[in-house]
């Protein structure tokens, strides 16, 4: 039976698809499973979160600095990085269903589902005892919930060993424990598990037999790494200071799924973030705070984010979180933030047999820098945004509306698509033209759409659609004194404003300069 969330996103999907946003890849050929084409509005909307992102961490910090790595890379760095040997995925089969999915999320999710049953039963007292809940103490002492808990922490641990040990066969006693059934037949007849490395190869050279093989990236973060003392040098760097890239990696997901969520080919936006030994922790809390204040200023909802600390470390950090959002499937890994230690770099100074220190002036000594990453996927970001934005509405027929109801994407007006559209109540009377003028004033400063066909209250709908924030209206009463209606998006209200004041009143809502100016505060932190 499909849930509400489950609807949520077949129609996020079905919308991204009918108004631009999002195709799927080769789809007159019958689609590519997993992989997906950004269309006219989509590819505007990752456009505006990419440059969100690389100004908040390039023109915000003047000790952060960006670069572009090479997608294909010397083989050795991905012997050197582990990928070679660790990039694997724990996956099970269901023998009834033949679906395969992670052993690890499988066990994840379950542990969710008994999360929520202690959120429902906290809802339940919160009712029940009103303004006198103490939360804190009926999660300490609710005998439910702390049994409920006692299961997690126990489930929590064996798999933290399970992936610890790199025992398959635990984490399948686990799975049989937690009495999982697969998703789709329902029963409980599973295969061992078995890893399977996550990199796609190919090879490189001219002729067959000299080909070498090599990768393409899983990650972008290694030719960060590879250039580190390249743009420390030449940019005259000192510690602490970063290297930030957006980029695409590749990986050979078993199960991809969930839309653009999970899939074979996404885009990065990574940071690593070079420190000296000792400090990693201070910078760690750092980042955390830096960060989710820049998803905060998005004024998506405070209590659609949260801090998720790794139970199961990777190997090369000592602390590791996740910044996690309400998905339509609930709460899912959004941006990762990692203590990588001194790992990466030591490593490829160990295969590649050249020093990669830096000479710390002030102290008279060199070493290997530790480093704090933060990783947000691109696609992921899109995801939350177009999914929270969409919305669907009851109205009262007001003034130029079409209906009673309408969807809407309330995106964030800085990373809409079109700023703007611009809209002749009718196409006579000269106020096509009249509109286009208007037009040519504000293109050079917003990305404007104009549309002169249908009813205006069905260009607004459409316009609501794909989430335009400002409807710029041309009307007879223009001629007269040179003014517009403006709708907004949102409220629905219009109200007029003189053509020589649009750009004035609507830049800074409309401008990436606005949301950087709340990301780096702790304003949206501090609202709780």
């Amino acid at each position: 039976m499909a849930t509400e969330q489950d609807n949520l996103l077949k129609k996020v999907i079905a919308h991204a698809k009918e108004y631009g946003f999002i195709f799927p890849s080769s789809e007159i050929y019958d689609g590519l499973s997993a992989v997906y084409d950004y269309g006219q509005n989509g590819v505007e909307l990752k456009n505006n979160i990419k440059e969100y992102w690389w100004k908040f961490m390039t023109q915000l910090h003047d000790n952060i600095v960006g670069i572009d790595a090479a997608i294909f890379m010397h083989p050795t760095i991905w012997k050197a990085s582990g990928h070679v040997d660790a990039f694997n995925d724990p996956m099970i089969d269901n023998k009834d269903s033949k679906k395969r999915y992670r052993a690890d999320v499988l066990v994840e999710d379950a542990i969710a589902k008994t999360e929520e049953k202690i959120d429902k039963e906290v809802e339940k007292a919160a009712k029940r005892f009103g303004e006198s809940f103490d939360r804190a103490m009926f999660l300490k002492t609710n005998v439910r919930v702390l049994e409920y808990q006692k299961k997690m922490d126990e489930a929590n641990d064996r798999l933290k060993n399970a992936m610890t040990n790199n025992d398959m066969a635990a984490l399948k006693q686990l799975i049989i424990d937690l009495e999982i059934n697969d998703p789709v037949s329902g029963t409980k007849n599973w295969t061992e598990v078995r890893q399977f490395n996550l990199m796609f190869s190919t090879e490189m050279g001219s002729i067959a037999d000299d080909a070498n093989k090599i990768y393409l990236r899983p990650e972008t973060a290694q030719g960060i790494f590879v250039n580190f003392l390249n743009v420390q040098k030449t940019g005259r760097m000192k510690i602490p200071f970063g290297i930030a890239q957006i980029g695409k990696a590749f990986r050979n997901e078993i199960v991809a799924r969930q839309f653009i969520f999970r899939m074979r080919e996404f885009e990065q936006m990574e940071m690593q973030f070079f420190i000296k030994p000792g400090t990693e922790m201070e910078w760690y809390e750092h980042w955390k705070q830096a960060r989710m204040n820049w998803h905060q200023a998005l004024g998506l909802g405070y209590d659609n984010y949260r801090f998720h600390d790794h139970l199961n470390l990777a190997h090369y950090a000592n602390a590791a979180c996740d910044i996690q959002f309400r998905f339509p499937m609930g709460f899912k890994e959004l941006e990762g933030i990692h203590s990588r230690t001194d790992f990466d770099l030591k490593s490829h100074e160990k295969y590649s047999g050249k020093k990669l220190q830096y000479f710390d002036s002030e102290s008279n000594q060199s070493y290997v820098p530790f480093v704090v990453e933060t990783s947000v996927g691109l696609d992921r970001m899109f995801l939350s945004i177009l999914s929270n934005s969409y919305k669907e509405e009851k109205i009262s027929t007001a003034a130029g509306e079409e209906g009673n109801e309408r969807v809407v994407l309330s995106v964030p007006p800085a990373l809409a698509p079109y700023k703007m559209a611009v809209l002749p109540l009718v196409k006579k009377d000269g106020l096509d033209e009249k509109a286009k003028s208007v037009l040519e004033q504000l293109k050079t400063k917003f990305r404007c759409y104009y549309e002169e066909k249908d009813t205006i209250g069905r260009r607004y709908r459409r316009m609501d659609a794909i989430g335009t924030p400002y409807c710029i209206t041309i009307d007879h009463e223009t001629f007269n004194d040179q003014s517009v209606t403006v709708r907004d998006r949102d409220t629905m209200k219009q109200e007029r404003v003189l053509i020589s004041e649009l750009v004035e009143k609507y830049s800074h809502i409309c401008s990436i300069n606005g949301l950087l100016e709340r990301a780096s505060t702790n304003y949206w932190l501090s609202k709780k």
